[in-house]
């Protein structure tokens, strides 16, 4: 039976490497105003860098942060669905293209923003897809280093595929609103995954209901152990 650990950043092993990077995405789906549920919102975690919208005609209508009414909202998403992976939610605030801005210093082999974006180095990649882990896309990104020789660094695009359990859901929780999806759940202390939900094809992935869980598999766990490859921490989280 497979286990799932939900990953975090070991601040201690990444602050050893002493670099760091300031970046923002280059488009994004503006925020949405409902006026339904009389929520402006916008999700986090929802991150497609290898989705590139440079020769979509309308490509500047989504390189301002902002919020816009439902309509408006919807017809922009509508836009670039095309471009999106199959089956793709594609929530207000759902980030498209590279990652852009500045880098110094050593990275190490992965970076983390957040707990939720992940930066991997090329040979940190390779080093992974060789150890047999499934489903990894590294993108671009489109760093400024102040230093020659910089290192490549990839982002991962952890699509969102699983989802949490009812059981660790209140049963007081509002149901997520018909008209614009917003689900305004807090994360449980102590998360469930619903097993039938999860992906088999792939060790890497973010959670459906909750995107800013990034979660492994045990091979993916091991792999990183076997590589020695610091930065990561890892919780198992129950599945059923």
């Amino acid at each position: 039976m497979t286990r799932y650990f939900l990953l975090g950043e070991d601040g201690a092993a990444t602050a050893r490497h002493k670099g760091d990077f300031n970046a923002g995405r280059r488009w994004g789906l503006p925020g949405a105003r409902c006026a339904d549920c009389g929520v402006t919102w916008a999700s986090a975690g929802h991150r497609y860098p290898a989705v590139d919208l440079s020769q979509l005609p309308e490509r500047g209508e989504f390189e301002v942060p902002r919020p816009e009414p439902f309509a408006e909202f919807a017809r922009l998403r509508e836009l670039v669905r095309p471009l999106a992976p199959p089956n793709a939610t594609l929530p207000p605030g759902t980030g498209f293209g590279p990652m852009v801005g500045t880098a110094r210093g050593d990275l190490g082999p992965l970076a983390w923003q957040g707990d939720y974006l992940l930066l991997l180095r090329r040979d940190t990649l390779e080093r992974l897809q060789a150890e047999g882990i499934r489903g990894l896309l590294g993108a671009r990104t489109e760093l400024r280093w102040r230093q020659k020789n910089p290192p490549e660094m990839l982002e991962l695009q952890l699509e969102p595929l699983g989802q949490l359990h009812p059981d660790c859901i209140p049963p007081d929780e509002p149901p997520p609103c018909q008209t614009c999806g917003r689900f305004g759940l807090t994360l449980p202390d102590e998360p469930i995954l619903d097993a039938a939900s999860l992906p088999t094809d792939r060790d890497l992935f973010r959670v459906g209901n909750f995107a800013t869980l990034i979660i492994g598999t045990e091979r993916f766990m091991e792999a990183v152990r076997r590589l020695e490859l610091d930065g990561i921490t890892f919780r198992e989280l129950p599945a059923r």
